[in-house]
């Protein structure tokens, strides 16, 4: 029995067998074959299989993200049936080449074509050729790749980590939960556990070599404590902790009709964070008052090309209908800094969270912005629209985007389209200098939300996603709370309304400081709007109001989260 520790970013436990995410043993002999026809056969027969897989992949993936979320498969399948590929292997065979060295030889061809070509979309077919001719050799080779859609059985996957084309292959069903050596509270990896509500444990370092493939794995997401190869009293305890969990869940389900109100009847909104359309259905699953934030580059990840203006368009739409006239908040694109587009060329930069991203590079790439605000601004008559602009951090940059916006609604207004006259336009708060002058973005923005996934990295000069900074990720530190009671108390002074959307919303430690502090929505995973609602209705806003000085006070973040257990909670 082995245990190891991570950091635990979506509660809940589970008890089900390891499925190693690891590269299968695609090693080869190259030998001459004398039965040409026989061999060619063999490589159809190999085409085939991967096909079936592919379309299977594809088929999983239109049915759980949309259509325009799985063009990477379909691209992949383009590959696989390219005819000049194709007759190139088999002229090999034809000169006695075994068919898994013909491919090989080809498809290194082709890759290094397109690898050194000056164009990134081309060289991002480099990627197709390679994951395709690899599912293809698989094949010859009578070798299973990882393929989490064949997945029929309750397994934890051990990953290195998790990236968004494999979470399109996430069957909730069977995968119980997730535990990856690398990533931090924010990653992306993380935030998906939260959204399709499985526990999951990053930054373990350690998983993949120290489990093997179907041994038993115990997961508490809460504690982020993995146990492998668990004894029988080990797994009976933990069931029982399951069971327990499960439990409290299905009692927060009394709250789904219920209004956000602390003890004393003061109302506040809490909202849920989405990347895709159909998550806006979690968060009216569980209850939530709107969306705080649509992560709207989720729309343009993993595929081949920017989504047009009528992808997008349908989208936001589809949000706003399934909102039913609740507020709906939507950020604008923000790629950059971790988040990259394959057909996208960004320079090569030192500090890349610090550099050409979200908000910049909007303001120079305006055609590509104005295709998002036209879809938003014409979405925006089936709902309760609002915008808000990432990564600002000076009064001249949002300025510059709400006239851009405004240049182009009339654009459209000019078209003949109906454009809602009930838009309302505010910016995210991460970066510390807009924390400081909150009272002057105040005066010109119709709302602020404070992101704090970015603004305590940037606060703290710790990069979210190092786990060797990871004890700088502090969302109690004085600094923070200091810089966000200053946006609070900005935005009030001057009529506005302030929410939340960075995971500390939804953090139980901190959700009786920023009640204390009149934040008036709070925005979160879907997974977390009940039991935020629960822990809400038993606070008092006037209460935690007189805790406040005394918190500002405290000098370190371990103080002040002691502080909230012992007398908060």
């Amino acid at each position: 029995m082995l245990e190891i520790k991570g950091i635990g970013v979506s509660n809940g436990i589970a008890v089900a067998k390891a499925y190693r995410l690891v590269e299968p043993n695609l090693t080869f002999d190259k030998y001459e074959i004398k039965d040409f026809s026989e061999e060619k056969a063999r490589l159809q027969r190999a085409i085939d299989l991967a096909k079936i897989e592919l379309e299977l992949i594809r088929n999983h993936a239109i049915e759980k993200f949309g259509k325009e979320n799985a063009e990477i498969f379909s691209a992949h399948l383009l590959v696989l049936q390219d005819p000049e590929m194709r007759m190139t292997i088999e002229s090999k065979i034809d000169k006695g080449v075994n068919a898994e060295a013909a491919l090989d030889e080809v498809a290194s061809t082709f890759i290094a074509t397109f690898e050194s070509m000056d164009n990134e979309y081309m060289k991002e077919r480099a990627a197709d050729i390679r994951d395709v001719s690899q599912r293809i050799l698989a094949k010859l080779l009578e070798v299973d790749l990882p393929d989490l859609t064949t997945i029929a059985e309750d397994v934890i996957i051990i990953a290195d980590d998790l990236t968004p084309s494999m979470t399109a292959q996430l069957n909730k069903q069977f995968v119980q939960g997730f535990i990856t050596d690398i990533g931090g509270r924010t990653s992306h990896s993380a935030i998906l556990a939260r959204t399709l509500e499985i526990p999951a444990i990053v930054g373990t370092k350690i998983a993949t070599t120290s489990v093997e493939h179907n041994e038993m794995v115990v997961l508490d997401g809460s504690t982020g404590i993995a146990i492998f190869n668990p004894t029988q009293e080990v797994v009976n305890e933990y069931e029982q902790k399951k069971e327990a969990f499960e439990a409290e869940q299905a009692a927060l389900r009394a709250y789904i009709d219920q209004p956000s109100v602390d003890r004393d009847g003061h109302h506040v909104e809490i909202a849920g964070n989405i990347g895709r359309p159909d998550d806006a259905e979690v968060v009216r699953a569980n209850g939530g008052d709107g969306v705080g934030l649509f992560r709207t580059e989720f729309l343009y990840m993993d595929r081949n090309d920017f989504p047009s203006e009528e992808e997008q368009y349908i989208a936001y739409k589809t949000v706003l209908e399934k909102m039913e006239g609740r507020k709906t908040v939507v950020r604008t694109l923000d790629i950059g800094g971790d988040k990259e587009l394959s057909y996208l060329t960004l320079p090569e930069e030192m500090n890349p969270f610090l550099g050409y991203r979200a908000i910049r590079l909007c303001l120079e790439e305006r055609s590509l912005f104005r295709v998002q605000l036209r879809a938003l601004l014409r979405a925006s008559i089936h709902g309760d629209l609002k915008i808000m602009f990432p990564m600002i951090a000076t009064l001249d940059e949002f300025r510059t985007a709400k006239n851009f916006l405004m240049e182009v609604k009339a654009e459209l207004i000019e078209e003949g389209f109906e454009v809602s006259d009930d838009i309302e336009v505010g910016m995210m708060v991460e970066i510390p200098s807009a924390a400081v002058i909150a009272d002057l973005f105040a005066k010109e923005a119709d709302f602020l939300s404070i992101g704090t996934n970015d603004l305590i990295q940037y606060t703290l000069a710790a990069d979210r996603m190092n786990e060797k900074v990871s004890y700088l990720y502090q969302p109690y530190h004085p600094a923070i709370l200091r810089l966000v009671k200053n946006v609070i108390d900005a935005a009030h002074a001057n009529g506005k309304w302030v929410g939340m959307c960075g995971e500390m919303a939804g953090d139980e430690i901190a959700i009786p400081i920023l009640l204390g502090f009149g934040l008036d929505e709070f925005s979160m995973s879907a997974s977390s709007i009940l039991h935020a609602r629960a822990q809400i209705s038993k606070l008092s806003k006037a209460e935690m109001t007189k805790h406040i000085d005394h918190i500002l006070t405290l000098t370190t973040s371990a103080d002040i989260e002691n502080y909230v257990i012992e007398n908060l909670l």
